[in-house]
């Protein structure tokens, strides 16, 4: 008999090309890549590299100058609302309504994904995200960790096929940033949805991430898994690379090969 070849899984995010200019700045330059189901891929570089830029296309906040993206399969451009009803996102600089309650945030939102069976949805991540005794809590007198696990909480409601997470450790206990990340990456390990993740902290992504792509300029000049990339560039950490990258040592050409 012989062997059934099985094709790769389908990317949860295809980026091709993109493009975005302001003026005469160009803010991201022909950048393309891949994150797939169960992935943890790392978008970092300086401020100003275009990661932003990046995640607001990617969220259709910015329409790309040229490029194109597709998530879970579903062309951005031509099916705007069935391609976003895939993702989710949360952010340390972006909170929930601090007027709300966490369960009536969990609930507005809710509707806003249009979630089948949300009081049951809402309930099972109350109690994932340690949050059940904090649900008439108003978020805006919530902790800085507590107020990352209902972002979280949030951006889970929809199982989504791709997180979109942007720094979301930030400001919190390393206690809570260590749980943190034990949720996002016991998500991905289910493989059925995949994390593009953005932070400062290269232990961090060092720790938590499959793939790197290191942003400069608005190109990707490395892109890798972390350890192999911290050997190959002779570099002690990851952090290190970092900054080499961050201070031009290694130029926008090196990556375009």
């Amino acid at each position: 008999m012989g062997v059934t070849r099985q094709d790769p899984p389908l990317a949860v995010l295809s980026a091709v090309g993109l493009r975005r200019s302001f003026a005469s700045l160009m803010a991201v330059d022909g950048v393309s890549f891949e994150v797939r189901p169960g992935e943890i891929v790392g978008l970092v570089g300086p401020n100003g590299a275009g990661k932003t830029t990046i995640i607001n296309m990617i969220l259709g906040v910015l329409e790309p100058t040229s490029g194109r993206i597709h998530i879970a399969g579903v062309d951005l451009a031509r099916r705007r609302s069935q391609a976003l009803a895939h993702t989710n996102f949360a952010a340390a600089h972006a909170p929930l309504p601090g007027n709300l309650t966490v369960e009536q945030n969990l609930r507005v939102f809710g509707m806003i994904y249009s979630v089948k069976f949300p009081r049951e949805r809402i309930e099972t991540l109350l109690a994932d995200f340690d949050l059940q005794r904090h649900r008439k809590t108003k978020c805006g007198v919530l902790s800085a960790g507590e107020q990352t696990r209902v972002t979280l909480a949030k951006a889970m409601l929809n199982q989504p096929s791709l997180l979109l997470l942007d720094e979301p450790t930030a400001s919190i206990d390393p206690a809570t940033a260590r749980d943190i990340r034990a949720r996002i990456g016991a998500f991905a390990a289910q493989g059925l949805g995949g994390v593009l993740w953005t932070s400062h902290n290269m232990y961090e992504v060092a720790e938590v991430c499959h793939r790197v792509l290191f942003l400069a300029h608005g190109r990707i000049l490395l892109e890798g898994e972390p350890g192999r990339l911290i050997r190959e560039h002779g570099a002690a950490t990851l952090e290190d690379l970092f900054v080499s990258v961050a201070h031009e040592s290694l130029a926008p050409e090196a990556g375009a090969n």
